[in-house]
C-alpha cells in the first residue's frame, strides 16, 4: 500500500478569515455557532495531517492584511487559499481584484448562508473570482471547502476521492 504522503506531494493552502471572525464563539452564536476560530484551525490541522497539506491560518479585521495575504499567495508558493471575507465579502472591489491577480485557486467560505439573510448580504463581489463557494454548514464548512479545495488542486473528480 503507498503511503498518501508519498502519492501526493504537499500542497500548501492558506486559510483567510476576515473581520469580526475573532470573535466566533461569542458573536450571535445563534447565527454563526459556538466554535472559536482557533477550533476551525484545528479541525482544519487534523484533516490536514492525513493529507500532505501544510497550512497557514490568518485572520485580521483590515481590509489591506487580506488584500496582501491574498494577493502575494501564489509568489508566497501557495497552492490554494480559502477566503471568508466576513462583511468585506459584499463590499471590496480591491479583495475581488487581489483573488484574480493572485492566480491562485480561491474557495470562498461562509460560516452562514449569506443568501438566506438580509438582502445586502446576498451580493458576493469576492465570489466572481473564486473557483468554489461553501456556505451555510457553520464550523464544517470550512472543512468541506478545505477537502473540496484539496481535491480540485489534486486533480480528483470526486470530493470523496480527496479523503
Amino acid at each position: 500500500m503507498t503511503d498518501r504522503n508519498e502519492a501526493h506531494p504537499t500542497l500548501r493552502i492558506r486559510v483567510l478569515s476576515g473581520p469580526n471572525l475573532d470573535l466566533l464563539g461569542t458573536r450571535e452564536p445563534e447565527v454563526y455557532g459556538r466554535k472559536t476560530l482557533a477550533d476551525i484551525h484545528l479541525l482544519l490541522e487534523k484533516a490536514c495531517k492525513t493529507r500532505s497539506v501544510e497550512l497557514e491560518c490568518l485572520q485580521s479585521n483590515h481590509e489591506g492584511d487580506l488584500i496582501s495575504w491574498v494577493g502575494r499567495s501564489g509568489r508566497e508558493g501557495f497552492h490554494g487559499v480559502l477566503l471568508n471575507a466576513g462583511g468585506y465579502t459584499h463590499t471590496s472591489v480591491a479583495l475581488l481584484d487581489a483573488v484574480r491577480a493572485s492566480g491562485v485557486p480561491t474557495v470562498e467560505v461562509h460560516l452562514s448562508n449569506p443568501e438566506a439573510r438580509e438582502p445586502y448580504r446576498r451580493k458576493s463581489l469576492v465570489g466572481a473570482a473564486c473557483v468554489a463557494k461553501v456556505t451555510g454548514f457553520g464550523a464544517s464548512s470550512y472543512l468541506l471547502a478545505l477537502l473540496g479545495l484539496i481535491a480540485k488542486l489534486r486533480g480528483d473528480s470526486d470530493l470523496f476521492d480527496a479523503t
